[in-house]
Order: C-alpha cells, then sequence, then structure tokens
C-alpha cells in the first residue's frame, strides 16, 4: 500500500456517519489533576488500568471510530497482556497519538501561545506508527482578550499545524488538525465566532501552502461558544453560530470536522453536538466528536480507582458515546440522559 492509500484507508475506517473520536491522551500533569479529583494517585499501573478499561469496553467500536492516545499508553498492554492499540483495533477502532510537546508564550505577541514538538516529529512519528498508530493529533491553543490573538499569533499557530500536517502525511500518517479558541474569559459568542473564523481562515491558507491534502485530514475545531464567564449559549445558537462559520471558512474536501469539548460538560457538549446535526441541512463534512473529558468524566466519576467499579465505569463510558452517536444523527434528547 503506497501513503495515499495507506491515509485514504485511515480515512475511510475512521470517518462515517455515526462515529467519533475519544481522546485519552492527557498529558502527565493533565491526568494527574484529572486523578486528583477522584483521590486516586497517578502512577504509570493506575493510568495503564484506567486507559485499558476504557479501551476494552465491549460494543465501543459502535460508537467510537478512533482514539488517541498519549505517548506511555502505546507501549502498554491490557490486563491479558494484549498491546492497547490492537485491543483498540480488535473494535475497529483506529489508534493514534498526540505529538504535539505542549504550549508557551509566543515571543512578539504577549498574550498569545505557541505550541512546540516539531523537532524530531518525523522521527518519532515514525517509531508511533511502528507501535500501532495510525493518525496524529497537534493542539494549537488560541487565548481570547481584546488584542488576542495577535495578527502574529494567528499566522505562527497557523505556520506550525500545517507543517505538522505535511509531516504526517509525507509519513503515511492521518494529521488531526486542532486549533482551538479558548473558552476561558468572557467574551460574547459574537467575539468567538469572529476569533474563529480568522483562525480557520489563516489554518486552511498555511495548509494550502505546504502542499497539505485536505481529504486526507480531519479538523478539530472548537464550537462556537460565549467565554465561560458569560451565559451559557443554548444549544440553537452555538448551533447556528458554528455552522455559520465553518461554512465560511473550511474548505467542503475536509471529510470530517469532529469538534472538541473544550471545557463543555457531557451533556452541554452532546446536547450542542445534536443541535449542530439538527441545522447542519446540506453540509459538506461529517460533523461528529473528538471529545477527551465530555466522553470520560462519568466513567472517571464511577471507577474511582476500584478494580470493582470496572464494569460500571465501562457502562458509563458506553451510554456517553452511544449518545453522542445519537446526536450526531440530531437523534438525542435530554430525556435519555
Amino acid at each position: 500500500m503506497n501513503t495515499e492509500q495507506a491515509l485514504q484507508q485511515t480515512i475511510n475506517d475512521m470517518v462515517d456517519d455515526h462515529r467519533g473520536i475519544l481522546a485519552v491522551d492527557e498529558s502527565a500533569p493533565t491526568i494527574k489533576k484529572r486523578f486528583d479529583a477522584i483521590g486516586v494517585e497517578s502512577t504509570e499501573e493506575n493510568r495503564r488500568f484506567y486507559r485499558s478499561l476504557l479501551l476494552d469496553t465491549k460494543g465501543l467500536g459502535d460508537h467510537i471510530s478512533g482514539v488517541i492516545l498519549f505517548e506511555e499508553t502505546l507501549t502498554q498492554k491490557n490486563h491479558v497482556g494484549k498491546p492497547l492499540p490492537e485491543v483498540a483495533w480488535a473494535q475497529k477502532i483506529v489508534p493514534g497519538i498526540k505529538v504535539d510537546k505542549g504550549k508557551g508564550p509566543l515571543s512578539g505577541a504577549p498574550g498569545d501561545l505557541i505550541t512546540r514538538g516539531l523537532d524530531g516529529l518525523a522521527e518519532r512519528l515514525a517509531v508511533y506508527k511502528e507501535q500501532g498508530a495510525r493518525f496524529a493529533k497537534w493542539r494549537e491553543v488560541y487565548p481570547v482578550t481584546p488584542n488576542n490573538p495577535t495578527r502574529l499569533g494567528r499566522l505562527a499557530n497557523a505556520e506550525v499545524l500545517a507543517r505538522y500536517a505535511a509531516v504526517c502525511q509525507e509519513l503515511g500518517v492521518v494529521p488531526i488538525v486542532e486549533p482551538e479558541v479558548l473558552m476561558d474569559g468572557d467574551h460574547e459568542i459574537e467575539r468567538c465566532a469572529q476569533v474563529t473564523e480568522h483562525v480557520l481562515h489563516a489554518v486552511f491558507h498555511a495548509l494550502h501552502l505546504h502542499g497539505v491534502v485536505l481529504e486526507h485530514m480531519i479538523l478539530k475545531p472548537n464550537m462556537v461558544v460565549p467565554g465561560k464567564d458569560r451565559r451559557r449559549a443554548t444549544p440553537g445558537e452555538v448551533a447556528e453560530a458554528t455552522l455559520k462559520v465553518l461554512r465560511r471558512a473550511v474548505p467542503a474536501s475536509v471529510p470530517s470536522i469532529n469538534f472538541l469539548s473544550g471545557g463543555q460538560g457531557p451533556e452541554e457538549a452532546t446536547a450542542n453536538l445534536n443541535a449542530i446535526n439538527q441545522l447542519r441541512r446540506n453540509a459538506p463534512w461529517q460533523l461528529s466528536i473528538s471529545y477527551g473529558r465530555a466522553l470520560q468524566q462519568p466513567a472517571l466519576h464511577v471507577w474511582k480507582g476500584k478494580e470493582e467499579n470496572r464494569e460500571a465505569a465501562q457502562q458509563a463510558l458506553l451510554k456517553r458515546a452511544r449518545l453522542n452517536s445519537l446526536a450526531r444523527q440530531g437523534e438525542y434528547t435530554p430525556d435519555l440522559e
């Protein structure tokens, strides 16, 4: 299989009209925060047990088509010694990997951030591919203030995303491109819409310059929502604002848009996805999910680090995955909770 065929095969395996992507790629500090909240120590064994529990959930592949793993998880095994990427693929869930190395301040653009990790990316990707990863994910974040993101911030972040995506495709790995306009702050939904549109225009301009094949990538954007210190918008408002921006900024050749949850609660993230799919009309892309906390949170709180809660935690994950699958068809209602 040549590189182009490998990329197309991964897209075929990941993109359909009812499944989404599960993100379990929390960095060491982030998973520690999640575990602290339920009183569990973040040891390698606890992380292995928890992530193995998620991937071993029977029936998960009916609703989930891909899983984003953290580097450590690629090499871990489940309770019967099967590598976790193989556990995922046994249910036709494509294993992928987060490849960025975290963010820091962008020089010359006070308040803006830039993500690190391009150095040695090709070499790392080659190893991850051997370990079973077929797609990758890279996140750039955009804080919203009256002055941010600056023009430099938008252009620099877009350039990094495009360089990452080009390296991925060269190696036959599908890139998930994640430009996240952050929810932090008290900005109105209109300001989020304005920033998101500018960010997406910059990203696709850079992708074009770097020769990234749009048919062989997945976009992971934020929904258009007000800052979390403002009132919550209704699902209808979120759907209308989000679709308007996507129609203006995302080329039709992108096969799938998989939203991040970005601080939304599980029910809120599902209700918003549902409203987007009810309003989608003839949108050219699949409109799906790549949720982390909004899929995992209920399972995490049921599990509490205890072996005997394993099955109940798996049922909590399966329920959220199923409800998001319904929301993909615009068939979710809150009474299903």
